[in-house]
């Protein structure tokens, strides 16, 4: 049993909260930002140092790989992402990144044998916060392995054509060109090369801490649906016109947002999650009645019987007039829960087992750069206990202690794949 370095993991947590610091204990770090850039040559700095050879590919993924004893063996692969949310924390998606690196640190440190080299891994614009959509470029080198209601959201073109979110004359493409770190698509993560996947990542809830569990075997990404919402009514005048004879389109929304809520929760699944968590209302002017509004909902469980439940309750709006405003109902994507490589699953489960670490097996409700991955590579996750369950938010915090826990049972999971 190997055991990483607590030491190593603060001064990498320390140094990476510095590029993009916002100042308030997060950061603000988008995708291929000068700040995210600084990160990219710390981590290269950092493996090259090591003796890691450094590979980009043509939409900036990094890899930083070692190599094993049988240079035929194909690559084991650790990583996530190096972007944030604005205004977001120090650990979300780095943790993942410094985890791998933290891996390849200790076994060159300690000169463990290993018969697949293994590779340290940035993926590019995971959060998708500056240039839409997340999981981005993952979606893009994982294209043809995606199912066919997924696919459609990544295509290249498309993507290299994905407009800053601050600013709609820049590009997603264009800052790819002038980062520096537009390499070569055949270093793009593949099947002939690769081997096996893991990410590591905060959980981004409470369930290990409310269980006083330190680490979590992901077993799955659970399966989600997103619909929209648009009512159409009236705008009058605020003050002149009568009460009775309204469509005000958003007290129809509010009045449906209720109705949700209320038929969602009898139908009696505590693991289920949803919000209605977007609404744009127009005209959005204090003295008229909103004529329009529409709404997203985001609906999550792993069982597709139950978000079938869901979806009937989701539908059946379209049927009624609300506040006299006429309700449709679309579908925007949904996918099918995403479950993680059994064998790799037990690996991780006995490396724990054999760590004396307290763990629990959970799902993931967010999505993550793994999830498409798996859909080309034997893939895995393992979670590390999150602060309150806080997460995309400055406040977010896992203790050194649980991130070197992470990366020590990451490693023992990936030696056990390594010596099948």
């Amino acid at each position: 049993m190997y055991t990483c370095s607590q030491k190593r993991m603060e001064d990498k947590i320390k140094t990476f909260s510095k590029f993009g610091d916002a100042g308030h204990g997060g950061i603000t770090r988008y995708t291929l930002s000068a700040e995210d850039i600084q990160a990219r040559n710390e981590f290269k700095r950092r493996m090259e140092a090591i003796g890691a050879v450094i590979e980009v590919d043509d939409v900036a993924n990094m890899y930083a790989t070692i190599p094993g004893s049988d240079p035929n063996a194909k690559r084991i692969v650790m990583g996530s992402h190096t972007d944030s949310v604005k205004n977001g924390g120090n650990y979300d998606g780095i943790l993942g990144v410094m985890s791998a690196m933290e891996v390849l640190e200790t076994v060159v440190e300690q000169k463990i044998p290993h018969k697949h080299p293994l590779t340290a891994m940035i993926w590019t614009n995971e959060e998708g916060s500056l240039y839409p959509p997340a999981m981005m470029v993952s979606g893009i080198v994982c294209y043809d392995f995606l199912p066919e209601a997924i696919r459609g959201k990544f295509k290249y073109e498309d993507m290299m054509a994905s407009k800053s979110v601050l600013d709609a004359s820049k590009t997603f493409g264009e800052a790819l060109e002038k980062s520096g770190f537009k390499g070569d698509k055949k270093y793009r993560l593949n099947r002939d090369k690769y081997k096996y996947m893991f990410e590591i990542h905060i959980e981004q809830g409470p369930i290990l801490e409310d269980a006083g569990k330190d680490i979590g075997i992901v077993d799955c990404v659970l399966g989600m649906f997103n619909y929209r919402f648009r009512f159409y009514g009236q705008t009058v005048h605020a003050g002149t016109f009568p009460m009775p004879k309204r469509k005000d389109a958003l007290f129809a929304a509010a009045q449906t947002i209720c109705y949700l809520h209320e038929e969602i929760d009898k139908l009696g699944h505590p693991e289920l999650v949803y919000t209605t968590g977007e609404i744009v209302c127009h005209p959005c002017v204090h003295t008229c009645v909103p004529d329009y509004v529409d709404f997203c909902i985001d609906v999550r469980h792993e069982k597709p019987e139950v978000l079938n439940e869901v979806l009937a309750v989701v539908k059946s709006c379209a049927e009624k007039e609300w506040a006299g405003c006429r309700c449709e109902v679309e579908r925007m994507w949904n996918r099918d829960t995403v479950y993680w490589d059994k064998k790799l699953v037990q690996y991780a489960k006995e490396a724990a087992e054999e760590s004396g670490i307290s763990h629990q097996v959970l799902h993931s409700g967010a999505g993550h750069d793994a999830q498409f991955a798996s859909y080309m590579l034997p893939t895995t996750m393992l979670f590390v206990q999150s602060k309150d369950g806080l997460s995309h938010c400055e406040p977010e915090y896992s203790t050194p202690e649980h991130c070197t826990e992470g990366a020590t049972i990451l490693l023992n999971t990936v030696l056990k794949a390594d010596a099948e």
